[in-house]
C-alpha cells in the first residue's frame, strides 16, 4: 500500500487511480448522491486506507478510504473523521469500516 505525507496528496493520487466517486456516510449505509445509490456494507469492498492525525488539533484525525462496489461499477472515496462522528453510523456501517484489508 502506499503511503502519503497529506490527505489532499492521497485524495489526488487516488482519484488519478480511478476513485472518482463521492462517497458520504448515510447511518446504514453509503451514499454516492452523483449516482443517486446507497451502498450497504454488504455492497462495496475497502480497497485501502490511510490515516492521517490531526497535526496541531486531535479532532483534524481522519481516515481516507477507497472503496469499490462491482454490483453498482462505483470507485469512490470516504473520508471520515475518527471519534464521535463515527456515533452516527450503524453498527453494521461501524463494522464494515472496521475491518481493513491487509495490503
Amino acid at each position: 500500500m502506499r503511503t502519503y505525507d497529506t490527505l489532499s496528496e492521497a485524495v489526488n493520487d487516488l482519484q488519478q487511480r480511478g476513485y472518482t466517486d463521492q462517497l458520504e456516510q448515510g447511518g446504514h449505509v453509503l451514499v454516492s448522491r452523483s449516482r443517486g445509490v446507497d451502498l450497504d456494507p454488504d455492497d462495496f469492498e475497502i480497497d485501502e486506507f490511510h490515516r492521517f492525525e490531526g497535526e496541531t488539533n486531535p479532532a483534524d484525525a481522519s481516515i481516507l478510504y477507497a472503496i469499490s462496489s462491482d454490483r453498482h461499477d462505483i470507485h469512490g472515496l470516504l473520508i471520515s473523521a475518527y471519534g464521535a462522528e463515527a456515533s452516527t453510523l450503524t453498527q453494521a456501517m461501524v463494522s464494515k469500516l472496521s475491518t481493513h484489508p491487509d495490503r
